[in-house]
Order: structure tokens, then C-alpha cells, then sequence
């Protein structure tokens, strides 16, 4: 296996989860079906759909989503009525940097996360 070319959400509400995703997490949508709506994230596209059959009716895997600055999109996301579940916080330390994280939850009450790599300063 080579890479992750895609990841499917399950979502209950395809206009409330489009917004979510294009609007406060500003990813680029690719294209719209009536039940689906493919986004471009990286080298990843993350597919919203509605489900299918019973089986696929739950909520996601865990997202991160990597970003430059942890502070500035945090408080961003805020604004637009984002719910964090904590503070940004550091998750680990090696000598030459932090792994910091902040998770939330998008409109269909997925758990998400914000994560950043933070230099050391010696």
C-alpha cells in the first residue's frame, strides 16, 4: 500500500456537513452528488456521504489535521462557533520539537483534531 487516497465521513446532514467542512475548515470542494460531496484535503479527499444502509451509520475514524499555527487556527475556528473539546495541548517532546493537539467535534459531532509541529527553542 502505497498512501490513503480517500476517507469517507458518514454524515446525517449533507448540507449542515458541507458547509462545516468548505466554510470553518475551508477545504476545497472537487464536486457535489446528491448524497455525497468530495473535498480535496492535501494529497488526501476526504468523501461526506450520507449512508448507505445501517452499516455504515456511524461516526468517523479520528481526523488530524495538520496546520502552521495551532493558536491562530483555534481561535479562528472558535469564532465560528467550533466546539474544542480542550485547549490546545502538547501531546509529546523529543530535542528538536512538540507535538501539540486540539481536538473537536465538526457539525455531525465527529471527533476531530487540530495538530502542529512546534520547533524547540534551545
Amino acid at each position: 500500500m502505497k498512501r490513503i487516497q480517500q476517507i469517507g465521513i458518514p454524515v446525517k446532514d449533507i448540507k449542515r456537513s458541507t458547509a462545516f467542512y468548505r466554510d470553518v475548515l475551508q477545504l476545497l470542494v472537487l464536486f457535489e452528488l446528491e448524497t455525497m460531496v468530495f473535498f480535496q484535503c492535501g494529497d488526501i479527499r476526504l468523501m461526506l456521504t450520507l449512508p448507505e444502509t445501517e452499516a455504515f451509520d456511524h461516526q468517523s475514524s479520528v481526523l488530524y489535521f495538520e496546520v502552521d499555527s495551532l493558536p491562530a487556527e483555534y481561535k479562528r475556528m472558535q469564532k465560528q462557533g467550533v466546539v474544542f473539546l480542550g485547549e490546545p495541548h502538547m501531546i509529546t517532546r523529543s530535542e528538536t520539537e512538540e507535538t501539540w493537539m486540539a481536538f473537536f467535534k465538526d457539525s455531525e459531532q465527529n471527533t476531530m483534531a487540530l495538530t502542529a509541529q512546534v520547533a524547540v527553542i534551545i
